[in-house]
């Protein structure tokens, strides 16, 4: 239960928040700093009838060190012969993706949203003889189409409803050579794929509010896994549900706290050519967990001449709390940047 104690008090926050005006009849506006989510939040916001947004966002993510559990640990607790059973662990592995998104709304009522992902990622790692090497992939990711239905906008309070499927175009086949393979290469372990070989399912519904200097939200949303990709797996769904406040401090900058409860399930299946006591992450028992993370951001909106409607956006973000699923790397922080342009 404390687990989901801070996501629960800003909702319970927002909440409040929202009611600081009393008697606002106006609708939810997004033409202010504020008036989009922080830059890693997706599907965020709608657009009116005939609306065009282009977005660009480059994320850093970087994992470093082992827990098990909630307790960090030596990487020789893992590797034989000290009482481990694995002959590699890995040590780091920074993720870097770059994501372009378009939206179009149809209609006052629904928004389109299509975003497409190129990733290119690295992991270290160490051998129980004391070795390092280190594997790199790098690719298109997959594709997530979704529409966004606009369920009221009144009280400059706005409630939208997600429904997506991603679609499979990222790799999940990705290959190297490890020691043990050279001149060789290698299938590589699950985290260190690009897609996830299955077509999933998005859901999410969002809930937005304004007032004079402040505004929110909190977002439910869900990634559904369907069926077994054809390497006889298939990725843990995903669950999170994000909160956050934001202070317009001017017309064209804005200031944001965000915190995200998320819950990953695990691996379920096996791909038959890995070997899952070679390096932990090849063991589906070390995938998933739970995570409650922190953000701090700022959006700066250009309101008015000739680039009226850029926002660009910045946060950064870290676990608060992260319970892994046996033994994984440990993720240190996240860095997020976008620009947003709409017409």
């Amino acid at each position: 239960m404390k687990k989901y104690i801070l996501p629960l008090l800003l909702v319970v926050t927002t909440m409040l928040c929202a009611q600081e005006e009393e008697g606002i009849t106006e609708k939810w506006k997004g033409n202010r700093p504020d008036g989009h989510a922080p830059i890693s939040v997706m599907g965020d916001h709608v657009h009116g009838k005939g609306g065009l947004m282009f977005s660009y966002r480059y994320m850093n993510m970087d994992m470093e060190d082992i827990r098990r559990g909630t307790d960090d640990v030596p990487f020789e607790s893992v590797l034989l012969p000290n009482g481990g059973e694995y002959m590699v662990t890995p040590t780091r592995m920074p993720m870097n993706m770059h994501m372009i998104g378009f939206m179009y709304a149809p209609s006052d009522r629904i928004t389109l949203s299509l975003m497409g992902s190129v990733i290119d990622q690295e992991m270290d790692h160490i051998t129980a003889m004391g070795g390092t090497f280190r594997t790199t992939s790098g690719g298109f990711g997959d594709v997530n189409l979704s529409g966004l239905y606009k369920i009221f906008n009144k009280n400059s309070q706005l409630l939208h409803g997600k429904l997506g499927v991603s679609i499979p175009t990222g790799s999940i086949d990705e290959q190297d050579v490890i020691p043990a393979s050279a001149p060789n290469e290698v299938i590589l372990p699950y985290p260190m794929q690009i897609g996830s070989g299955t077509w999933d399912v998005l859901t999410g519904i969002t809930y937005l509010w304004q007032s004079g200097s402040f505004s929110g939200g909190n977002q439910l949303d869900g990634v559904l896994r369907l069926g077994e990709n054809d390497n006889e797996y298939r990725l843990g769904n995903r669950y999170s549900l994000d909160n956050w406040v934001a202070y317009k401090a001017t017309d064209w900058i804005s200031f944001s706290a965000r915190v995200e409860g998320l819950l990953i399930d695990e691996i379920e299946g096996v791909n038959p050519l890995l070997n899952p006591l070679m390096v932990i992450t090849a063991d589906t028992r070390n995938s998933g967990g739970t995570y409650i993370n922190g953000g701090l951001g700022c959006n700066v909106y250009v309101p008015k001449g000739s680039f009226k409607n850029l926002r660009f956006g910045f946060e950064i973000a870290t676990p608060l709390v992260q319970d892994l699923n046996g033994v994984q790397l440990k993720i240190n922080e996240t860095i997020t940047v976008g620009v947003q342009y709409a017409l």
